[in-house]
């Protein structure tokens, strides 16, 4: 374990994982790496509010419990990369559903708060219902503010999203404001975000009904109010 993190002092195996990942931004740091290895200023400009000095500090902390590793790339490129490692790559599922709880709890981003290109890709993957994409075959580009671009190509229930156009794609979105979050949250219809002009679509509006059905974000359950009696 990292001399510099914190210990528990517990035999637990959840005691264990909160020493290894539950550091200040340390699970931030693997989730831009489930997209691929990046670089020490890729993870900077993923993280633009990490100072140096803490990413520093949590790359090393991570590597020495194997959850990431450092590769020395072609001469080509002549840079080092970090990219997690197959026990790292362990926690790609765990990451999604924690994100998917967080998002559940979401209202709308604060002015100061930053919504990366990683992070747009990642909720795709963390809002998708593969039991919904059973036997589906469709292709949708994304259009989100700051001109950030990304796609999703669902093929029978499995999800491959990345960044950048997709030519022919079925559906092309261009949300308005905080509309796609009310879209994922059933806050706001299909048929309401296209009539509003809160969503602009380019292919069959259908596709968009879809999409509501194959990426979703559950409501979370109401507060509790009062003391429970039993």
């Amino acid at each position: 374990m990292p001399t510099s993190a914190r210990t528990y002092g517990q035999f637990c195996g959840l005691a264990r994982a909160l020493e290894i990942v539950g550091e200040r931004w340390s699970l931030l740091v693997i989730r831009d790496l489930m997209l691929g290895p990046k670089r020490f200023d890729d993870l900077q400009r993923t993280l633009p509010r990490i100072p140096v000095s803490i990413l520093t500090s949590r790359l090393n902390e991570l590597e020495e419990s194997g959850v990431i590793r450092r590769r020395v790339l072609s001469q080509l490129d002549a840079g080092v990369v970090y990219e997690l490692t197959e026990y790292g790559c362990e926690l790609d599922h765990i990451v999604l559903d924690l994100g998917l709880w967080g998002a559940r709890s979401l209202t709308y981003p604060k002015p100061d708060e930053v919504f990366t290109l990683d992070t747009a890709i990642i909720s795709l993957y963390a809002t998708f219902r593969e039991e919904a994409a059973a036997g589906v075959h469709v292709n949708y580009e994304l259009h989100h503010p700051g001109e950030m671009i990304v796609h999703a190509m669902v093929d029978d229930g499995a999800l491959k999203a990345s960044s950048g156009a997709l030519p022919a794609a079925d559906l092309v979105i261009e949300p308005q404001g905080t509309a796609m979050l009310d879209l994922l949250n059933g806050s706001l219809s299909a048929h309401d975000a296209i009539s509003s002009g809160k969503i602009r679509v380019e292919g069959d509006p259908a596709h968009l009904d879809l999409f509501t059905r194959l990426f979703h974000v559950p409501p979370a359950p109401e507060r509790p109010s009062g003391l429970a009696v039993h």
